[in-house]
């Protein structure tokens, strides 16, 4: 009984007076923090200098001819660009949301057997590979070998197997991330797996698994090795036909443009790096709101 007073009278006392944190801590949190902050800004001051310098040198091209006009050798619009981006991004979506959200769930709930980790060590080694080989192992198979010479449906399957690993991936973290007790009240009340996983856990994970398709989206309209090799490069408006038939895309102006010597293909490049930049920006405020959203819906975020 007078240990347990003493050691209340202790505890006491050095409440009273308050820990005394040592100077060597003070100066590593000082410097901690510090550094955090510098780091913060070093990466605000960044982006802001990369928008901010495309900015300037596109908003001569901010025209309404640019979305208006086809692109005309250096000059002109960038409609057909546009057009094409759009055509090449959704079509990968298309294709590659199904397959990746559905080896997603598989690795979810079979991730831990040996067919699960060897989809899973093929999935990280995919993601490793240079988009560059994709787009000549793309040239190989369908450009030369299947005869469908440089089109969209080559770069679309170019651009679906990029992305696969993406989606996949995310679709799985978000699916692990439901907590273990509703899996368990949803096998409880006699549901089988299948149920459990369309109906109680794809709701729950739908907002992170859509932020991830917005990811894999905002890279697909990145991208310019895999579709040199399989897409070639248009002049003029995509017809409609998938095979024997290139299309335009905003990268590859980029890519050409800004090397030519004339001022006009120079404002094109950076209006077609304003237009990438700033989807890419959307789709990625865009994902994490319906994210912030779905997760107050379910409670995680107050308000």
């Amino acid at each position: 009984m007078a240990a347990k007073e003493m050691n209340v009278g202790v505890f006491r006392k050095a409440g009273s007076e308050g820990f005394r944190v040592s100077w060597s801590r003070r100066l590593t949190t000082a410097f901690a923090w510090c550094f955090v902050v510098f780091s913060f800004l070093f990466v605000a001051a960044m982006f802001i200098s990369i928008i901010g310098d495309v900015f300037i040198h596109a908003w001569p091209a901010l025209t309404p001819q640019l979305l208006t006009e086809i692109t005309n050798g250096i000059g002109g619009g960038l409609k057909n660009a546009i057009e094409g981006s759009m055509v090449m991004s959704l079509g990968a979506l298309l294709l590659a949301a199904p397959i990746g959200i559905a080896s997603g769930i598989y690795l979810s709930e079979h991730g831990e057997a040996g067919t699960g980790k060897m989809l899973r060590f093929l999935s990280d080694v995919l993601v490793g590979v240079p988009s560059i080989v994709l787009g000549y192992v793309g040239y190989i198979t369908m450009v030369i070998y299947l005869g469908w010479q440089f089109s969209v449906a080559a770069g679309i399957i170019t651009l679906t197997v990029m992305l696969l690993p993406y989606i996949a991936r995310s679709t799985e973290f978000a699916l692990r991330n439901i907590p273990v007790a509703v899996r368990e009240a949803g096998y409880g009340l006699g549901a089988n797996e299948g149920r459990v996983v369309l109906h109680i856990l794809m709701p729950g994970a739908a907002p992170a698994i859509m932020t991830g398709l917005f990811y894999a989206v905002a890279l697909s309209m990145g991208e310019t090795a895999p579709l040199l090799y399989t897409a070639g490069w248009s002049n003029y408006m995509w017809n409609g036909h998938f095979t024997k038939e290139p299309i335009g895309y905003l990268t590859y102006v980029i890519w050409t443009f800004i090397n030519e010597p004339f001022a006009e293909s120079h404002r094109l490049a950076f209006a077609a790096a304003f237009l990438i930049t700033s989807g890419v920006l959307l789709l990625i405020l865009t994902g994490r709101w319906l994210l912030r959203r779905g997760q107050r819906r379910m409670g995680v975020y107050p308000g």
